[in-house]
């Protein structure tokens, strides 16, 4: 019986610590290609581009909105952001771009978007850019 009370407490313990207590999952950004990117981009009414690199005036997907991350611009921003709106996040790098896009869902955004590839990855796919 004793072990039997104990095998049972162990099964619940290791539930509880592989699937935790929470009923929802965590939200979290979706990378996107490129050509999924300029899908949503031509597609989605509601979107705001967001270029968090601090190379935004040597060329950014048109209609980009220049939040640098390293100047802390984009947490100035956050808070008045609309977070109904869906956001496609890049930047020049990996790290940069993913950190832009967490910030955005650690604030309680639910529709984020990461280009997968960054800028050079719009480039290299040959669509347009502006440059300032």
């Amino acid at each position: 019986m004793k072990k039997t009370l104990t095998a049972f407490i162990l099964m619940i313990s290791l539930s509880f610590f592989l699937f935790g207590c929470e009923t929802e999952s965590e939200n979290t950004y979706v990378d996107i290609s490129a050509e999924e990117a300029k899908e949503l981009i031509d597609n989605t009414t509601n979107l705001i581009i967001i270029d968090v690199s601090p190379y935004y005036d040597q060329g950014h997907i048109p209609g980009a909105v220049h939040y640098y991350l390293g100047d802390g611009s984009l947490d100035d921003a956050i808070p008045t952001l609309d977070k109904d709106m869906i956001y496609l996040v890049y930047c020049h790098v990996d790290s940069v771009a993913i950190q832009g896009a967490n910030k955005l869902i650690d604030a309680g955004f639910e529709n984020v978007y990461r280009l997968e590839g960054n800028y050079q990855a719009w480039v290299d796919a040959g669509y347009s850019v502006e440059t300032d």
